[in-house]
């Protein structure tokens, strides 16, 4: 799909300071509705993202990997943001059966690991996050996919 005002940025995440930075940076601009894919490999910084993001809005509390629980849902900041995980999921299907279509709404924030694995039956993403491995720290392509999403990164460039 194309669009006239695509936005998309590349960081390179080089410690655990730099992916708080960029947490930060992304923490300040969130609202309600919008739908964050976090895209890579195993290892490739995922859940460290998500604890980024949390700990810049204010949540002190232990942030894990929802790999078992599928979703980590957490009220913080004036915000209802939910961290899920479909790494375990064997057919995209799963996602209706386990009832999370409710989650994606306009009062929530919905960051989701392995999106792919419910590929087609997701709502769409307003940003994707593609993290890789790159020498000793991580690559960060950032794109926004919606209006919203490009509006959300707008924010970032200013």
């Amino acid at each position: 799909m194309h669009r006239r005002n695509h936005i998309q940025f590349t960081r390179y995440l080089r410690d655990e300071a730099a992916t708080n930075a960029l947490g930060a940076e992304l923490a300040a601009r969130l609202e309600p509705g919008l739908i964050i894919y976090l895209c890579g490999d195993l290892g490739a910084g995922k859940t460290a993202l998500t604890r980024a993001i949390l700990r810049a809005l204010g949540f002190v509390g232990k942030v894990k990997s929802p790999t078992y629980t599928l979703v980590e849902p957490y009220e913080v900041s004036r915000l209802n943001l939910y961290h899920f995980d479909f790494y375990r999921f064997n057919d995209p299907h799963e996602w209706l059966d386990a009832g999370f279509r409710d989650y994606f709404n306009a009062e929530s924030i919905c960051l989701v690991e392995w999106p792919e694995k419910a590929d087609g039956l997701l709502p769409p993403a307003d940003v994707r996050i593609l993290l890789e491995i790159q020498d000793v720290g991580r690559m960060a392509d950032i794109t926004a996919e919606t209006k919203k999403g490009e509006q959300c990164l707008q924010r970032m460039a200013q």
